[in-house]
């Protein structure tokens, strides 16, 4: 009887010490915040020359 008990117990205790792997998607969607701000300068050089004809004085513009 002992014997019985004992042979029917091992394979309970194989199947108990198995590990299990789960692989499951978030409930939640997955956001990503990107919070970026960009500042471009732009330095443009005028002749002196071409300085005086754009001027506001010129009556050009």
């Amino acid at each position: 009887m002992k014997r019985l008990i004992l042979l029917l117990s091992i394979p309970l205790a194989i199947l108990g010490c198995t590990p299990t792997v789960q692989v499951a998607a978030p409930k939640e969607p997955i956001t990503i915040n990107l919070n970026v701000k960009i500042e471009h300068q732009i330095y443009v050089k005028v002749d002196k020359a071409l300085d005086d004809v754009i001027s506001e004085s010129s009556g050009l513009f």
